[in-house]
């Protein structure tokens, strides 16, 4: 298909909903049972379908009924560190901790209290 980045967002979403339209006839899924399952709206499946994706909580609805909620993983997946970003992350720690004062405190010199 080519690069994502240069696709205009319209195009996007209509390639978006054609796919999700593609996923629902395969699983032969009526709009109107689909948008019964997904607790939206028939003509809410029609807009999705035409590429009108205004509302990203019924898109997520649309996903999970059709099984297709996966396609967001990367998106939720916590990303793991090289070990040069660990090593970083943990002597950046070190070098920010607390240090405590170095001079001593003489026991015998004892400040005069106003109390």
């Amino acid at each position: 298909m080519g690069d994502i980045y240069m696709l205009a967002d319209t195009i996007i979403l209509g390639k978006i909903g054609e796919k999700l339209k593609s996923v629902r006839l395969k699983q032969n899924i009526t709009q109107q049972s689909l948008a019964e399952a997904a607790n939206v709206s028939l003509s809410t499946i029609k807009k999705i379908e035409n590429g009108e994706i205004r509302s990203f909580d019924s898109f997520l609805r649309v996903l999970r009924i059709l099984g297709k909620l996966d396609v967001l993983q990367p998106l939720i997946d916590k990303e793991e560190m090289s070990p040069s970003e660990y090593y970083n992350f943990v002597h950046a720690a070190q070098k920010a901790a607390r240090k405590r004062a170095g001079g001593k405190i003489g026991l015998n010199k004892k400040e005069k209290s106003e109390w």
